[in-house]
């Protein structure tokens, strides 16, 4: 049998969780919630549906290859990226927007762009899982940082740089920890990052964030740095099923990308829906509105429980345990509650709806040992 290369022999797989339907069928169990991909729990926007209904119809065009520049979506982008987020009153151009099928891909596209045997990656640790999986793909090193009071040590991350150098990787807001880096850190971290490394910004829990120093990252796009900004419609705008993300750099940056990205990698369904969603400010408002409550519901009653967690800026909790993870995920698991275990003692429940939250808390509390 063919054998794989040796460094794509090493990379650890991504593991998803079960469909919840064959969990429930193992399981015996019916009506289980999942809260372990945070994902929105309101779902898509009633506009981006509108959109895919038509897609569907007989005249809809399935029968047509999507268009690969993403001329729509990308010129809305624009519109609303350049309306001055976190102060930036520059515009973009659509020539500095990739469009991936889900940010994750535009991650591998990045890898591979910029990266070769040998080269090196920087990122936090905990962190986002794809990270090293997609720098052992083209057989690079990954040099992991590990989070000081669940934040990026961004002094140590730019401590970390060597001559290998060629990608930073931050989660900001941080998965599965929900933490982020502010302003006057990341500004001081930039400083000390030298040209020709590529600092990626993986911003997929963007929308969520309410801390006013959060970092305006656009800002070193119009200064010329080598910044990836990445975001996605996965998450606030409930089109994770879809898999369309976007990723915001210097033109220069993504017409070298744009020669590795594969053609038509994001489909017509997707690009109907994520325009739509975008257009959509009250199902947005929502989305966040019913996050932010279900956060101080669940604040209130793990804290009620003595149970520690760490308050989050995005639509996820991660909650260190004394317990095992994976003991802890099987208990909620038999009553109907899927959450994620993350690492031998924490776990990541995403907010859920109000009816969802209360029915992890009762869970949680028939439980023990936390």
């Amino acid at each position: 049998m063919i054998k794989p290369l040796k460094y794509v022999s090493k990379i650890k797989p991504y593991v998803p969780g079960k469909p919840v339907k064959e969990l429930e069928r193992e399981l015996g169990i019916r009506d289980s919630i999942k809260l372990a991909s945070n994902e929105n729990p309101l779902g898509p926007s009633p506009k981006a549906l509108e959109a895919l209904k038509e897609l569907l119809s007989a005249d809809g065009g399935l029968n047509r290859y999507p268009d690969d520049t993403g001329y729509y979506l990308k010129n809305a982008l624009t519109e609303r990226l350049s309306r001055g987020g976190n102060g930036s009153r520059a515009k973009i151009s659509p020539d500095e927007i990739i469009l991936g099928n889900g940010s994750n891909s535009l991650i591998d596209v990045a890898v591979r762009t910029f990266m070769g045997p040998g080269d090196e990656a920087i990122m936090g640790t905990p962190s986002f899982v794809f990270y090293p999986i997609a720098v052992g793909s083209v057989g690079g090193v990954s040099i992991e940082v590990p989070l000081v009071d669940y934040r990026h040590d961004l002094t140590a991350m730019a401590d970390a740089v060597t001559e290998k150098t060629k990608i930073v990787f931050i989660a900001n807001p941080n998965n599965p920890t929900g933490t982020i880096n502010k302003r006057g850190e990341f500004e001081r971290f930039m400083e000390k990052i030298p040209e020709g490394i590529l600092v990626v910004m993986d911003e997929a829990y963007y929308e969520y964030v309410h801390d006013s120093e959060y970092p305006d990252t656009l800002k070193y796009l119009f200064e010329g740095r080598d910044i990836l900004i990445l975001r996605t419609f996965s998450k606030v705008y409930g089109l994770a099923g879809l898999r369309i993300g976007y990723g915001i750099a210097p033109k220069a940056i993504i017409t070298e990308m744009d020669k590795i990205r594969g053609p038509f990698n994001t489909n017509s369904a997707a690009q109907a829906a994520a325009l739509q969603a975008l257009s959509d400010e009250a199902h947005l408002k929502k989305t966040v509105e019913i996050n932010e409550q279900g956060k101080e519901f669940l604040y209130k009653e793990l804290g009620a429980m003595g149970i520690s967690y760490v308050p989050t800026e995005a639509n996820f909790i991660y909650m260190p345990l004394k317990a095992e993870s994976r003991d802890i995920y099987n208990a909620l698991l038999k009553t109907g509650v899927i959450i994620r275990p993350v690492g031998p003692n924490a776990i990541r429940v995403t907010v859920g709806l109000p009816e969802e939250n209360r029915r992890f808390i009762e869970a949680l509390k028939k439980i023990k040992e936390l």
